[in-house]
């Protein structure tokens, strides 16, 4: 029985509308680039993420989104269901500064944390926490990130293009990378490639 509603609550989340009307973390843009490259300074938020030992990206997103949308969908200590937000973020696990509530890190390279932010009116106080434990609330302050969007199935070798596209950008405006970059997919399973908004976002600061 349990396995079914997983399996319904998953599904309910993948229909959502190729116009994702889910809510979107708050920011302003403080620079534009060339090749649609942004840095943006983002509001302090939550993310509930969940860490997963593959090597597999795309194995990794689906391993991490079906803990964290039981999570939404009512498995928390208030029973409450969470509004679905977007993206869902993935990045390898590493060193990431600034963040509240210290995880422990697992050290494994084969390891990618997949995340889901919470909608901005819960606080630390407010938010329901995960039964479950294998999931892990963070608080992240306020911060510069830069962010290129491209469009497509994710793939690595358009990860990388695009990738080496944003290190050029930052390099040739002053900014350096803070931490570690993070793929960001704002679209439902089904939505077709050339409608798919995908993002990778790299928290930045001047160089000095």
């Amino acid at each position: 029985m349990r396995s079914a509603l997983l399996l319904l609550s998953a599904l309910a989340v993948a229909l959502m509308p190729a116009k994702s009307r889910a809510e979107e973390p708050a920011y302003t843009v403080a620079e534009s680039m060339d090749a649609g490259v942004e840095v943006r300074e983002y509001a302090p938020m939550l993310v509930a993420e969940v860490v997963v030992a593959t090597e597999d990206f795309g194995r990794a997103g689906s391993l991490g989104f079906q803990p964290l949308a039981d999570y939404i969908f009512g498995n928390n200590t208030r029973r409450e269901r969470i509004g679905m937000t977007a993206p869902v973020t993935q990045e390898r696990e590493g060193e990431r500064i600034g963040m509240t509530a210290p995880v422990t890190q697992s050290g494994s390279p084969q390891s990618w944390v997949v995340g889901f932010v919470m909608p901005a009116r819960y606080t630390a106080e407010t938010l329901p926490l995960p039964r479950d434990p294998r999931i892990r609330i963070v608080g992240v302050p306020s911060r510069m990130v830069a962010a290129i969007r491209f469009s497509g199935r994710w793939s690595p070798i358009r990860y990388a293009e695009n990738l080496r596209l944003l290190e050029r950008e930052l390099a040739e405006a002053g900014w350096v990378a803070a931490a570690e970059p993070q793929s960001a997919q704002y679209d439902a399973p089904w939505v077709p490639g050339p409608m798919r908004r995908n993002e990778i976002l790299v928290p930045v600061q001047r160089r000095e």
